[in-house]
């Protein structure tokens, strides 16, 4: 389906085209400032709430298990029933749930309603972003996805900073508020966008949607409790492996049906399979250095979460930029050297970041976000692009589901491989200290540099040495955490390189001369 176009014409979007692409963006905004607004309230609900760290991670990992797991089948509902009412019923649950987040405030309530929140933000993402491509005409839908794609990107760092800026002011709720507030205006503005399905849709594969369900669920679960039970824990080993397993039985299913959720010979299409794996190891990276980002900014640097999300805000600027120029850049370099030149640039932005330590101040700070997000900048929009330009027009809501579906477990593995580096070497490098201090502190003091600084305003003139060593422990744990990152980026650079598909001739009309990528 085609929206009618009222504006300029061929050479830009019409009016309606602009109005349909604010309403996506900023919904798919929400979804992903949802992920990422409740970390700077995190301190503020444990004294309010009396919740446990346990209680507090899943606060916020409750959200992104239920959006993970269920991408796939939301998108497969979108295709069939219709994007648009999709899309309204994502964005009536997620109000739903916020506001009863701001009323239901006990730590087990708030992980229900996340849960539930999560449930919204799965049929959300994925009609947004399959509205946009069935609708828009192939002469700006590379332009549409391309600024798509740099809002996707942006919406965490967005998240910290509107939490931070309501957290000066109103207690933790503000942000519940904030979340309904926006969802009811965007759920009154999607009604006054064009409806978009399949016109031939075909049956909902409800063994595939299960088995899908059951594989991205169990793999994020266990990715998720792995960094809090420790990894030879069973809980963790026994979900991955499930995980696993429910995801070769979802492909050998899904190669036998005739109308599959998930055609997953797409893979095969060189690339949709180096788009998907992109997209993965950036928001692997992305997250993980949020991770350890904002941790350092707080603690170390001693930043408010207003001004941690003032200091964030920088990245935006060269990845929105440079998003926006991709549609230009794309049919000129391809998706094999866009990607590669992406993932160097966050690899080496990852790597500056490794240098800084504890005295470094904002200033390297700054510089490794700038040269990471051009990275960003430069890899997101094309491997998107690559998804849903290599999937048929009738399963966009699918293709779209893949997107969101590796940016969620690429978010939660890198989350739990920064965590899990941080925290060995935080506890090695702190072990002499915790050696030395009182019996009572020992616990806290090896546990977190939070609780460790916690220690050292009690501990007297003692209390600066406990500081400044538990600082370079902990900035030693973000150096490595760093570099691991760093060579997953440059290695997966490599690996696209390999396997990503060059240019060859094609019309994609006014957004793409010549060049288009095919497999």
């Amino acid at each position: 389906m085609t929206t009618a176009r009222t504006g300029p014409g061929a050479t830009g979007m019409s009016a309606r085209e602009l109005w349909t692409l604010t309403v996506v963006c900023s919904a798919v905004a929400l979804v992903i400032a949802a992920a990422a607004a409740l970390n700077s309230a995190l301190p503020a609900m444990a004294l309010d709430t009396g919740a446990t760290q346990s209680e507090l991670t899943w606060i916020v990992d409750g959200y992104t298990l239920t959006l993970a797991a269920l991408l796939l089948p939301a998108g497969a509902l979108g295709d069939r029933f219709g994007r648009r009412g999709v899309l309204l019923g994502g964005l009536a649950i997620v109000a739903a749930a916020s506001a009863g987040a701001i009323w239901l405030d006990s730590p087990q309530w708030l992980i229900c309603t996340r849960a539930v929140a999560g449930v919204g933000a799965a049929l959300v993402m994925p009609a947004t972003l399959s509205l946009l491509t069935a609708t828009f005409p192939p002469e700006h839908r590379a332009r549409g996805v391309a600024i798509w794609s740099g809002v996707a990107a942006s919406g965490g760092i967005a998240g910290l900073l509107v939490s931070g800026l309501l957290l000066e002011t109103w207690p933790w709720q503000s942000i519940f508020v904030g979340f309904a507030v926006a969802a009811i205006a965007l759920f009154t503005a999607t009604w006054t966008i064009s409806p978009s399905r399949d016109e031939h849709p075909p049956r909902f594969d409800v063994p595939g949607a299960l088995l899908a369900v059951a594989a991205v669920g169990l793999l994020v679960l266990g990715v998720l409790e792995g960094p809090l039970c420790g990894w030879s824990d069973p809980v963790p080993l026994i979900a991955i492996v499930g995980g696993l397993i429910c995801g070769a039985v979802f492909a050998i299913v899904e190669l036998r049906r005739a109308e599959p959720l998930l055609d997953v010979r797409l893979f095969g299409n060189r690339a949709f399979g180096a788009g998907a794996a992109s997209v993965t190891l950036q928001f692997l990276a992305s997250f993980a250095l949020f991770y350890l980002i904002v941790q350092y900014m707080q603690l170390v640097l001693g930043y408010s979460p207003l001004q941690s999300g003032l200091a964030l805000a920088p990245m935006i600027v060269p990845t929105m930029a440079i998003s926006a120029a991709i549609p230009w850049l794309l049919p000129r370099l391809g998706l094999r050297w866009l990607s590669v030149l992406g993932l160097v640039f966050a690899g080496v932005g990852m790597i500056v970041f490794a240098g800084v330590d504890a005295d470094s101040g904002y200033g390297a700070t700054v510089g490794a976000l700038l040269i990471y997000s051009v990275g960003v900048g430069l890899c997101t929009a094309p491997a998107t692009h690559a998804i849903v330009d290599n999937t048929p027009d009738g399963k966009q809501g699918v293709a779209s589901a893949v997107n969101d579906t590796t940016r969620e477990i690429g978010a939660a593995v890198g989350i739990a491989l920064a965590g899990s580096l941080l925290a060995a070497t935080y506890n090695t490098n702190i072990a002499p200290a915790v050696e030395a201090v009182p019996e009572p502190a020992k616990e806290p003091v090896g546990s977190s540099l939070a609780a460790a600084l916690e220690v050292a305003k009690m501990a007297g003139p003692q209390g600066d040495q406990l500081a400044e060593f538990a600082r370079t422990a902990f900035m030693d744990g973000v150096s490595t955490a760093a570099y691991a990152l760093a060579a997953v980026l440059l290695v997966a650079a490599v690996g696209v390189g390999v396997c990503a598909p060059g240019r060859r001739t094609s019309a994609l009309g006014a957004d793409a001369e010549t060049p288009a990528l095919v497999d």
